[in-house]
């Protein structure tokens, strides 16, 4: 509660007031502070930075004991995971064991973690916000469109857009298929039908690999579309709230219940 009512203090403001963007005919319009992001989602939301975070970074100390993938072209090498100077860098080599033990330690963790808001989300009713429908693909080319600037057309007022219908549903199928191909290449006997699905012991590393580059690209661009959305949208993500203005609709109802919130 201290934090919540630190965070609101400086904008209550906001809650009779927001102006119009246009400051020569700035009118001021009602707003509210709507419920948005239960808390159990925002527990397991920031659960995971950490989480992820040591995921990848005890990956690259196992990854360095055979760091055999590179983009090339014929015989020309245009890229190798990763550069000898960023592993020095970063003091990433000759830890393979330290690396193995936090990668199998947080793993665990890590799919708890993602159990418990699979789980919720199922339950709750949050997943009617976060799959794709009949509408999400052309909504999603709308969001890219309006992201760069090519269109003046609004994006409609939805708890998420196309694009992060997309991009929410895609980042949870990969953790699953994280959790999928780390096992079939941390006991490649024990559940040899596993790996020889998923292409063998080989492909198996090479896709587990590809979804941590998955990671963190996704990472990135989250990180820059928080940076664009601004305060009001990450303050959400903290106590669960966010100001919107009273014409528009209130979404989250009824697919959560009120009481699921608090």
């Amino acid at each position: 509660m201290v934090v919540a009512r630190t965070l609101l203090s400086g904008h209550s403001r906001l809650s009779r007031l927001v102006l119009s963007p246009n400051p020569q005919k700035a009118k001021p319009m009602k707003a509210r502070l709507q419920r948005k992001h239960p808390l159990i989602v925002r527990l397991s939301h920031w659960l995971n930075v950490p989480v992820l975070a040591i995921m990848i970074w005890s990956g690259l100390l196992i990854y360095w004991a055979n760091d055999v993938y590179r983009i090339q072209f014929g015989s020309v090498v245009l890229f190798k995971f990763f550069p000898e100077k960023f592993y020095d860098l970063l003091h990433l080599d000759h830890r393979l064991a330290e690396g193995m033990a936090w990668h199998f330690a947080f793993m665990w963790l890590f799919a708890l973690n993602g159990l418990v808001y699979v789980g919720y989300t199922l339950v709750s009713g949050e997943w009617r916000y976060l799959l794709p429908n009949r509408q999400t693909l052309a909504e999603a080319f709308h969001v890219v469109l309006h992201d760069l600037h090519l269109t003046k057309k609004p994006l409609p007022p939805r708890k998420f857009n196309g694009a992060q219908r997309l991009a929410y549903t895609g980042v949870i199928l990969m953790g699953l298929g994280s959790l999928v191909t780390g096992l079939a290449i941390y006991k490649p006997v024990q559940v040899s039908w596993l790996t020889n699905l998923l292409g063998g012991y080989e492909a198996a590393r090479l896709e587990h690999f590809a979804l941590t580059i998955g990671y963190v690209l996704f990472i990135l661009i989250h990180l820059a579309q928080v940076v664009k959305a601004g305060w009001n949208n990450f303050r959400a993500m903290i106590i669960g709230r966010e100001f919107i203005r009273e014409s528009e609709p209130n979404w989250n109802q009824p697919a959560v219940p009120e009481a699921s919130h608090d």
